[in-house]
């Protein structure tokens, strides 16, 4: 196994000078550049680089060209949807981590109704709100509203640990069972099944299963989720009919508000505590619940369905060494930990931490980030400086921030033990998933996830139950319109 990787001085004294303002960089040491690029002709440049991105080259390479096209990480270019769902497609792009994490910078950049980016879903998909990740953290109702979700954490926690074994233990029973019988399993619906029954569990002791939404609450909300993200997503169709259908119009709300009403219902029902305190806080029990319910089922559900199968592709991918290394480590911290798993044992399991920590680097779940110039900017590349002017969209592509060579050594591979060690646990600030550095909290004056603790929790306890139920696994890995599609078809038996 390769050491962990580490930073030249010389990439870690261009990394960590900041991005500035205009008045604040006035002597740049880098020279300044006009940001290259262009958005072609009004109306047909944004149709060519939406069907670029979708079709003819796929994401990733899409930015490559670009990159390669304009010898630059920072450029302009449409992003999609483009016409007619959205009014303006044009952005200058940051692909890179230096310019990257400007994004992040709530006094330079405004986050209002951009959270999936050039377009905004109507509100009829949530009960009429702006939700709060639409806020800005400059409008009143963002603090009380991530407040809010920060008491539903907290007053879930206790429910975590035991309500994700039951929950995941049921999920592996039916794989080893698909596993045994058909010789591989689909790790996709029993996971969803899994993760929404967990949510609910510990976030409002409430089992779905045992409520009238039984075991439709993936589907349900998956319905809901596409018509908020069917602009960016592909689904595999026939490119025209696709593009039509999810590209250039909006999804009517109606056809899924009987999904999303059952939804609500749930929620309303099962989550009295939270909308009690919400009242308190002053917001109304109907919009806090439509909170809930995006915070659950779009946030949360659709953050951990996307990022296990993140996990299990690259640590299944790995191999046997890194298993068995895995399940030592963590059989036998528990073992000393009188054969109880708790938090602060967690923390003694670095292999598995670090493991966690480059999934979300290599493959983020959360890929796009967006912001409005609230001024006149420049704005830093690794090789260059570029004036940004107030009023313009900025968008930074995570994969290649968190896999930029300048910061990350074998930056395109998966390297299990990268964040272990002194030097490791310096390279955790470029680890961004979170919309923020990993060695940052977040807080009401911020858009940092409010779950950023929580998730990085749920997906260390996926690890680790894992690997105290098998030695070894082998997957099968394909594409899915959001992550990757896992299948598992093999499992060996905890032998140790």
């Amino acid at each position: 196994m390769a050491s962990s990787a580490t930073l030249s001085s010389r990439r870690t004294n261009v990394q960590d000078r900041p991005s500035a303002t205009v008045s604040e960089l006035e002597k740049p040491e880098l020279p300044l550049k006009s940001i290259p690029g262009d958005y072609g002709l009004p109306f047909i440049g944004a149709i060519k680089d939406r069907l670029d991105y979708f079709y003819n080259q796929g994401r990733d390479e899409f930015f490559k060209s670009k990159i390669q096209k304009y010898q630059s990480t920072v450029l302009r270019t449409n992003m999609p949807p483009g016409p007619f769902i959205s009014s303006n497609p044009k952005v200058v792009a940051l692909l890179d981590g230096k310019s990257f994490p400007i994004l992040f910078d709530v006094s330079k950049v405004e986050k209002k109704d951009l959270f999936t980016g050039t377009y905004m879903s109507s509100t009829n998909l949530t009960g009429g709100y702006r939700i709060l990740s639409y806020l800005d953290p400059s409008e009143p109702k963002h603090t009380k509203l991530k407040q809010l979700l920060f008491f539903l954490l907290k007053s879930s926690r206790d429910r975590v640990l035991p309500e994700f074994k039951a929950c995941y233990t049921e999920l592996f029973k039916t794989v080893e069972y698909e596993v045994s019988e058909k010789g591989k399993c689909s790790f996709q619906t029993p996971s969803e099944q899994a993760a929404f029954n967990f949510l609910a569990r510990a976030f409002f002791d409430s089992n779905p299963v045992d409520s009238e939404l039984g075991t439709d609450g993936p589907s349900l909300a998956n319905n809901w989720v596409l018509f908020q993200l069917g602009p960016i997503f592909t689904l595999g169709l026939p490119k025209y009919i696709e593009d039509l259908l999810l590209h250039t119009f909006p999804l009517p709300s109606f056809l899924v508000k009987k999904d999303y009403k059952k939804l609500y219902d749930f929620f309303y029902e099962s989550a009295s505590l939270v909308l009690d305190e919400a009242e308190k806080m002053g917001i109304s029990r109907d919009e806090a619940c439509h909170n809930l319910v995006f915070a659950t089922c779009f946030n949360s559900f659709g953050g951990v369905k996307v990022f296990f199968p993140i996990m299990l592709k690259w640590i299944g991918l790995a191999g046997e060494n890194l298993h068995l290394s895995l399940a030592k480590e963590i059989r036998s911290v528990i073992k000393s930990n009188s054969g109880k798993l708790s938090l602060s044992a967690m923390e003694q399991m670095p292999l598995m931490k670090s493991v966690v920590y480059e999934s979300f680097r290599i493959d983020p779940p959360v890929q796009f980030q967006y912001g409005k110039a609230k001024k006149d900017l420049l704005i830093e590349s690794h090789h260059a400086v570029y004036e940004v002017k107030e009023g313009e969209m900025l968008f930074g592509y995570q994969p290649f921030a968190t896999k930029d060579p300048n910061i990350f050594e074998r930056a395109e591979e998966f390297v299990p033990d990268r964040f272990m060690g002194v030097d490791g646990e310096k390279l955790l600030k470029y680890v961004l998933w979170s919309n923020g550095p990993e060695t940052e909290h977040p807080t009401v004056a911020d858009k940092q996830c409010a779950g950023k603790g929580f998730v990085t929790l749920v997906s260390r306890l996926f690890v680790v139950e894992f690997f105290r139920r098998y030695d070894t696994f082998e997957v099968e890995v394909g594409p899915a319109p959001v992550g990757v599609a896992v299948t598992i078809t093999s499992l060996k038996a905890a032998s140790f």
